[in-house]
């Protein structure tokens, strides 16, 4: 596929694909959506279907743990690619509010670019890792508007790497 024709949105969902059906088969299943990026904040969907709910017919916790990792990661390795840079990348701690049962579509939104943005300077300019919070909100805005439905806070743990 020639992915030069295709606009930044449908790219980096066909990247996101990609990557989930090599490399992480969980977020392939997952079927996430970017639907927004900019470089101060990323948006994400995963639909409410059969395999991404669970007994109670809300969106099943690992489902939104996959939602808020790609949220938190993306746009770190999307900002690293435009800097024409590799960068090794991991989630270190992992913290979680579910605050209501997510009973359609999930839209995950990351507003931390301007951290991700720093982060990334850090790391490449003195070659160390750097370790900080990305906070991830998961709301359903066709059942509950901007009420959160969960709260992640991850460490992010990004290292330019040598490859």
């Amino acid at each position: 596929m020639n992915t030069a024709m295709l606009s930044p949105i449908r790219k980096a969902n066909f990247y996101l694909s990609s990557f989930g059906f090599f490399k992480v088969p969980f977020i392939w299943l997952s079927r996430p959506k970017i639907i927004s990026l900019d470089e101060d904040k990323v948006e994400v969907v995963i639909p409410l279907r059969r395999r991404t709910k669970n007994h109670l017919n809300s969106m099943y916790f690992g489902v939104l743990a996959v939602g808020a990792d790609v949220a938190g990661g993306f746009m770190a390795m999307s900002k690293a690619q435009q800097r024409g840079k590799n960068i090794s990348l991991a989630f270190k701690a992992v913290k979680a509010e579910f605050l209501k049962r997510p009973e359609a579509d999930v839209l995950f939104t990351c507003n931390d670019g301007k951290l991700i943005d720093e982060m990334l300077d850090e790391a490449i300019k003195t070659g160390e890792r750097v370790n900080q919070v990305v906070t991830i909100t998961a709301t359903c805005p066709s059942l509950h508007g901007d009420e959160p439905m969960a709260v992640f806070e991850l460490t992010l743990s990004i290292k330019q790497s040598k490859r």
